[in-house]
């Protein structure tokens, strides 16, 4: 069979949907966008395709990053879930945990959200396991039959979320019960806690479970919707969906997973950038994506991005495997208001529809876009390639009735302090991953993409005092590039809960093995070959009495020295110092992965150093260097060439993004074309 050289990869941000075509013949990458349709999302899909005008025939590899599922939470969109659990505990999800958001702590008024299921769609069944999951009472069918009759018949849910106690040791009385509520409702979707996580904590793991039955009806229909409009249009090729803590999984795998793919457009640039970093040699690397509704930051070191095990969905919390990634509800569509005379930026977002001011699509409310766009680092007349005329006259409107005249300042002002607000956020939520976890940011060199990360990167910097900006080529698609790198990968853990010198290491071998066979079944389902199966060890440990836990990597061969030892290492690097305290394993984890070829980083011949060839114009626009409208520079990147450099004020611009350079700061374009931003030397 001959081989199809095209691979494509699509992203769904809040306000564009981004396709990217990768030709493995030329190693040739093109990219476009088309709008989000928050109605139809697979339309946006299909119509980002289109504008590619990509032969599907020809595509071997169609990778997709989505937010649907996180989208069905936030908007109360998924299916109409029960949840069936142990007799006396079926209100385990509704009583949840105790504690209260830290933005909320001073909130003597505060109330959770109401609850994604309601007490009547709850049921309990006879039938109960000990914590070491002893059998105290067999599962009773009569009673299993009676509760699904009750949800499915009497309260109409469609979906059904089984988790009962201590399951994660034995997952028989909950693989019994889906039998039993097969055969009489075949129809209804089932989730069960044993096939999603492994792991000791029974509201979380609850949580996990209802969340995936909450998804899944939605989540299906859209996979299956866009698989037809794809086939319609030829494509017959692999179809990958990516995972929240990265690498990507088979269409079927995510349609019985969906709770693994809620932040899968944010972990495409995290697997783009780690690649990234290795290719150009950061050691220490920030990300920074800042598309239409949200702004995302996450540490690289050494080619590895940080990693967590446990997400949170509004105040729901997610056992899946995740990068540790800070978001901030502020992007490009990120709407400007003020509260009591002060100027405040997002959470709201104008999102796809209508979107910013600018759009001309009937929003009203000034955004970040807006302010952008008066403060002139955005060209009304070549944005998105010039393809999409901007209202620049109704930005300034907006911004000038809405929040300078309130302020009394003018347009040009208050568009700038809502570049400040922005800044000030980012500042908070950068320090979080990175000071906060004893990583110093001016060790490290800032990536910026997504639509927006270009504007403030450079800001960014100079406010946190990072030494480098990287630029890379496309930053608004570098989502959906990261996607074409992605692996694929399946992630599988055990509670352990025991002491480290007390259990015995043959146990614990025989256990990784036993999940390292999980992975690699999983991973030969999804076309990967045994033999091409790579597996990653890793252990949860804490201190004997702690309540937070750090990872710790092992080898083939289980070490208890080494064990302490590595997380001696890792503990001291988070909290600066170690104990002598007893260790406790809380879980061990196996990661699968599947090898993929990744995109070659391609290399350029050096210019002749003069930049000259790629000035278009010049721009008066807002400095923050000065604080004051001065003439930019304005280079089209396309013209630029390995070895030029300039000094701000600039504006490098690509059509699809923008990248603004202050004075006081020099962009310098390296062999593969990516722009380098650095302080003067006089600054």
């Amino acid at each position: 069979m001959t081989r199809r050289p095209i691979r494509l990869a699509v992203d769904i941000g809040g306000t564009f949907v981004d396709a990217m075509e990768l030709d493995t013949r030329t190693n040739r990458v093109r990219f476009r966008k088309a709008s989000t349709t928050p109605a139809r999302p697979a339309d946006g899909v299909l119509a980002a395709i289109e504008a590619l005008g990509t032969d599907l025939a020809e595509v071997e590899l169609f990778t997709h990053g989505t937010t649907l599922g996180l989208n069905a939470v936030l908007e109360r969109r998924g299916g109409r879930t029960g949840i069936i659990t142990n007799e006396g505990f079926r209100d385990i999800f509704l009583i949840g945990r105790g504690n209260v958001p830290s933005d909320h702590m001073y909130d003597f008024q505060y109330q959770r959200p109401p609850s994604l299921v309601q007490r009547r769609f709850t049921a309990g069944v006879r039938g109960r396991l000990d914590h070491r999951g002893r059998v105290v009472e067999e599962l009773d069918p009569e009673s299993v039959r009676a509760a699904a009759r009750t949800l499915v018949v009497d309260q109409q849910v469609t979906s059904i979320a089984i988790c009962f106690l201590h399951s994660f040791l034995d997952p028989t009385h909950e693989r019994e019960a889906a039998r039993l509520i097969r055969e009489e409702f075949p129809e209804v979707s089932l989730s069960l806690s044993t096939d999603i996580v492994r792991e000791y904590r029974e509201y979380e793991r609850t949580s996990t479970t209802v969340l995936e039955a909450y998804i899944r009806p939605i989540f299906e229909r859209y996979v299956d919707e866009l698989e037809s409009g794809l086939a319609e249009r030829g494509f017959t090729g692999q179809f990958l969906i990516m995972r929240s803590g990265g690498g990507s999984m088979t269409s079927a795998v995510a349609k019985t997973s969906p709770t693994h793919t809620v932040l899968s457009g944010p972990a495409g640039g995290i697997v783009g950038a780690a690649y990234l970093a290795s290719e150009l040699g950061r050691e220490r690397l920030l990300t920074f994506d800042i598309g239409g509704t949200s702004l995302d930051a996450c540490v690289i070191e050494s080619g590895t991005a940080v990693a967590a095990y446990e997400a949170q969905l509004e105040h729901f919390p997610l056992l899946i495997p995740t990068y540790d990634i800070r978001t901030i509800g502020a992007g490009g569509g990120s709407i400007a208001w003020l509260d009591r005379g002060l100027l405040k930026v997002g959470p709201q977002s104008a999102g796809a529809d209508p979107g910013p001011v600018c759009y001309g699509r009937g929003g009203t409310r000034p955004t970040v876009t807006d302010a952008a766009v008066v403060l002139g680092y955005m060209d009304p007349d070549r944005f998105l390639a010039g393809t999409m005329g901007l209202h620049d006259q109704a930005a300034r409107a907006a911004i000038d009735e809405q929040l300078a005249q309130p302020l009394g300042r003018d347009a040009t002002s208050a568009a700038a302090g809502v570049f400040d607000v922005l800044l000030a956020r980012t500042v908070g939520a950068v320090r979080q991953i990175t000071v906060e976890r004893g990583h110093d940011p001016r060790h490290f060199s800032l990536l910026a993409f997504g639509g927006a990360g270009p504007l403030l990167a450079p800001l960014l910097a100079r406010e946190m005092g990072i030494g480098e900006v990287v630029v890379p080529f496309a930053p608004s698609g570098f989502s959906a590039w990261g996607m074409l790198s992605a692996d694929i990968v399946n992630d599988f853990s055990r509670t352990v809960m025991a002491g480290l010198d007390e259990v015995g290491l043959d146990e614990l071998e025989e256990l990784f093995k036993a999940v390292e066979a999980e992975a690699v079944a999983s991973l030969v389902e999804q076309g990967v070959p045994a033999d091409q199966a790579v597996l990653e060890r890793q252990f949860e440990v804490r201190y004997l009495g702690q309540e937070h836990s750090l990872m710790v990597t092992v080898g083939s061969t289980l070490d208890r020295d080494a064990v302490r030892g590595a997380f001696d290492e890792v503990h001291r690097a988070r909290y600066g110092h170690t104990m002598d305290n007893p260790l406790q394993l809380l879980n061990l984890r196996v990661r699968g992965i599947g090898r993929t070829t990744r995109p070659e980083l391609g290399t350029h011949p050096r210019g002749d150093g003069d930049p000259s060839r790629a000035l278009l114009t010049h721009r008066d626009a807002y400095d923050f260097g000065s604080r004051a409208v001065v003439p930019f520079a304005v280079y089209d990147r396309a013209a630029l060439e390995p070895g030029d450099t300039f000094s701000g004020p600039a504006l490098v611009d690509e059509g699809t993004s923008t990248t603004v350079v202050p004075s006081g700061q020099r962009v310098t374009v390296d062999e593969h074309r990516y722009l380098l931003v650095t302080l003067e030397e006089s600054a």
